[in-house]
């Protein structure tokens, strides 16, 4: 099966490690992030989604009216917009890229950063709201004839939208989570279910309880999984542990230094995380700092568990090799984010992503001959 790589559209070059050195949103820095993905291999990006940070739609919009190849993954939460709104917003978007819009719909882990636009309901009652949400939004989609909607959370009368998506039978749905709410409710509804990076014997785990969810819900098929990550590279091993340390020195001293603002969690001070797949990061990191072939936890201890953080260390050849075993483990979307967002897409799409689709290749042409040689005599069995 082939394999997509998933990378960061921030509106700015602020990260962990620095400041941004403008404006929360600069337009030619996102121009240029979003270019150095299109030219260096990458397959899509995402624009995250924070409460106060700039709005991911138009930002989306900017860049997919401007590259011709580069997919977007909009972050959406179902607390800010009403669904009929929300629907055409997208349809529109999938308008301008001509087809090539995803939506991650993001429930929302912590109370705190939930409440700071309003909204006041349990995790719970959110996952019920995004569940609906999800569904309404693609009737909207693909429906031409005006429709009534009584829900839980949503009731509407006679809509129909003017504005339909380019790309058929509708843009994909994107969803993440480790709670068993998630799973129920990204089993049922996305075709995309996004993981974090944690070790090879969780993930898998956390696959099967995805495609379990998917069968709870009475679906024939099941979503493609996606694992984000933190790539530390460097063009030997030695030096590749250097940069690590001094990656998550950095990280601790900026917030020992109150230097970092959390737009989407309770900030440095809120205590632990709500969220499970925070909670899962930090026992994975309390249980020990590496695993597997390259993977590595302090980066995610020291941000507290706080989304995408746990690293892949190594040379471009080690990090490809970890991200192989995850594609082994049915993984197709493999996320990354650098430190340095330009300068590491960049060397990550130049040094990393060449290697992973020739090996990706040969497996599929290990696999298409193998299927092959095994037809004769399955079609033998049959006739005798």
């Amino acid at each position: 099966m082939p394999v997509e790589f998933l990378g960061i559209a921030a509106t700015n070059d602020g990260s962990e490690t620095a400041p941004r050195s403008g404006a929360a949103f600069d337009k030619e820095y996102t121009l240029r992030l979003a270019r150095a993905h299109e030219d260096h291999g990458w397959d899509r990006v995402l624009f995250a989604y924070g409460s106060g940070a700039p709005d991911p739609a138009p930002a989306a919009a900017y860049i997919a009216s401007r590259l011709d190849r580069l997919q977007i993954l909009l972050a959406h939460r179902p607390n800010v917009s009403y669904p009929t709104f929300a629907a055409k917003t997208f349809a529109t978007l999938d308008r301008i890229s001509e087809g090539r819009l995803t939506v991650h719909f993001i429930t929302g882990g912590n109370d705190h950063e939930q409440a700071r636009e309003g909204d006041t309901l349990t995790k719970d009652e959110r996952y019920a709201r995004t569940r609906e949400y999800i569904g309404i939004v693609k009737k909207i989609w693909t429906t031409h004839e005006p429709f009534d909607h009584e829900g839980e959370h949503y009731r509407f009368h006679d809509f129909v939208s003017d504005v339909f998506p380019v790309r058929q039978p509708r843009p994909g749905v994107s969803f993440g989570g480790s709670s068993p709410a998630a799973y129920a409710a990204g089993g049922a509804e996305a075709d995309i279910y996004c993981l974090w990076g944690e070790p090879l014997a969780r993930t898998a785990e956390q696959i099967e309880r995805v495609k379990a969810a998917a069968r709870a819900a009475g679906r024939t098929d099941v979503p493609r999984v996606q694992v984000a990550f933190r790539p530390i590279i460097a063009p030997t091993e030695e030096l590749a542990w250097e940069k690590a340390h001094r990656t998550v020195g950095t990280i601790r001293q900026r917030r020992e230094a109150g230097l970092v603002r959390h737009h989407r969690g309770g900030g440095p001070q809120a205590g632990p995380p709500q969220n499970t797949g925070s909670q899962r990061l930090i026992a994975i990191a309390e249980a020990g700092e590496r695993y597997d072939r390259a993977l590595w936890t302090p980066t995610a201890a020291a941000t507290g568990g706080a989304g995408n953080s746990n690293a892949l260390v190594g040379t471009p050849e080690t990090v490809a090799q970890a991200l192989l075993d995850y594609y082994d483990l049915g993984v197709d979307i493999l996320s990354a984010r650098g430190y340095d967002l330009l300068g590491d897409a960049i060397d990550f799409g130049r040094y990393v992503i060449p290697i992973v689709r020739e090996e990706v290749a040969k497996r599929d042409a290990k696999r298409d001959a193998e299927r092959a040689a095994r037809a004769p005599q399955t079609l033998a069995a049959v006739r005798g």
